[in-house]
């Protein structure tokens, strides 16, 4: 039977020299391979930015953050429990409240910081990219208590490491001639910068007795405990287990996922429509497809007849023409990867396409290739084009030899 097929299809396709790939045939495998290079590299272009902005919003949030229903104080012990749970590599205590910042320059409100410069750099990892001085200089003894900026709100104050900025705290205090804010001296000690415009000119970070001081809260408070685990995308289950062990009044915990649900949904949302879209630009591909096996059975017509007079069944018929309509969308596919996979590469390793600073969290257009996303683009592609094989595959097999003969 397979040597029959092979015969009719050699027939078929190859009498009178006539090539199967005709130019329309041509035109199909550049539509496909178009559809298929955009989706790869939109879908690499995707993934880079949420990456991307996943790892930036992680480095200054931690993977989770312990908080409790109660009074929540600093306990040593607790903290070495939960760094004794399989699963979590660091915690680190903190407090955070918004304050006032201001220099000579000006003033501007800020998210403030209280950590423990000894555990915070392995919890938080927007802290290990500082530009100028290290996390442990906030517990440096020598004259003003010190504070660390982003490289953006040092440039809005007009600071510098070394320079002194003045912190107001909300909460204030309770004089003699009644309510007055907290004002406390810092020293700039360091710069970070993130990449992103809402924490380099929006966070500062001061070590947690420091914050107690100029919030005015009691010894040994804090807001929570920032959790950072060894695998992101599988924190609540770790957590689940941590808090098990931990003894303290209704404890809970929030994972990053759910602190920024919002904004990776609308990222998800967004990368969701551009394939759709784009497995469009494919659909248009493999609709050449139909045109062209259309028109090849409308030329082969005589040659179909002969070879079903001969024995040829229609099932060996709609598969001779399934077979070729495959083809062509395979080639498609293969020069699709091969293009869209060379521009990644292109992207990633030249960076020619550079993005505005101040806009975008990069400077230059991200790329990060999933082989599942790859896999699922070139599965559809291939579905697409079997399925436009089917109106021609059919068509074929349904001719009446003797009609198709009968003015020959």
């Amino acid at each position: 039977m397979r040597f029959e097929y092979f015969v009719a299809r050699r027939y078929l396709f190859a009498r009178r020299g006539q090539a199967f790939i005709s130019v329309i045939s041509w035109i199909s495998v550049a539509g496909v391979a178009l559809g298929v290079a955009s989706l790869i590299v939109v879908m690499g272009v995707m993934n880079g930015f949420t990456t991307d902005l996943r790892d930036k919003i992680i480095g200054m949030a931690a993977h989770a953050v312990i908080y409790s229903g109660g009074q929540f104080e600093e306990d040593p012990e607790m903290m070495n429990r939960l760094t004794s749970v399989p699963g979590i590599t660091g915690a680190t205590a903190f407090i955070h409240s918004g304050v006032l910042l201001s220099s000579r320059s000006g003033g501007s409100g800020v998210y403030l910081r209280g950590v423990d410069p000894k555990s915070a750099g392995k919890v938080l990892g927007g802290l290990k990219k500082m530009t100028q001085g290290q996390v442990e200089d906030l517990d440096s003894p020598d004259g003003l208590p010190g504070i660390i900026i982003g490289e953006a709100l040092a440039e809005k104050l007009g600071v510098w490491p070394g320079a002194r900025v003045n912190v107001m705290s909300p909460t204030g205090q309770q004089s003699a001639t009644g309510f007055s804010p907290l004002i406390k001296p810092f020293r700039v000690v360091g710069l970070f910068r993130i990449g992103l415009a809402d924490y380099d000119s929006a966070f500062a970070f001061v070590n947690l007795q420091n914050a107690r001081d100029v919030l005015g809260r009691p010894e040994k408070f804090i807001s929570g405990i920032e959790v950072a685990v060894e695998d992101v995308y599988n924190v609540a289950p770790v957590l689940e287990k941590a808090l098990a062990l931990l003894d303290g009044p209704q404890l809970y915990f929030r994972t990053w996922q759910e602190m920024n649900a919002n904004l990776f949904a609308a990222l998800k949302l967004e990368k969701s429509a551009m394939a759709v879209i784009l497995v469009l630009v494919i659909l248009v591909g493999s609709f050449s497809i139909v045109t062209a096996l259309v028109m090849l059975v409308m030329e082969k017509k005589r040659d179909i007849a002969v070879l079903m007079s001969m024995g040829a069944t229609k099932a060996m018929i709609r598969g001779i023409f399934r077979v070729q309509g495959l083809i062509i969308g395979f080639m498609g596919t293969a020069l699709g990867f091969f293009l869209g996979l060379s521009l990644c590469y292109l992207l990633r390793q030249y960076k020619f396409i550079e993005l505005p600073k101040g806009v975008y969290s990069l400077d230059y257009l991200p790329v990060l290739l999933h082989w599942p996303d790859m896999a699922l683009t070139g599965a559809c592609s291939m579905l697409l084009c079997l399925a436009a094989t089917i109106y021609p595959a059919v068509q074929a097999a349904g001719l009446e030899p003797a009609e198709a003969l009968r003015h020959e």
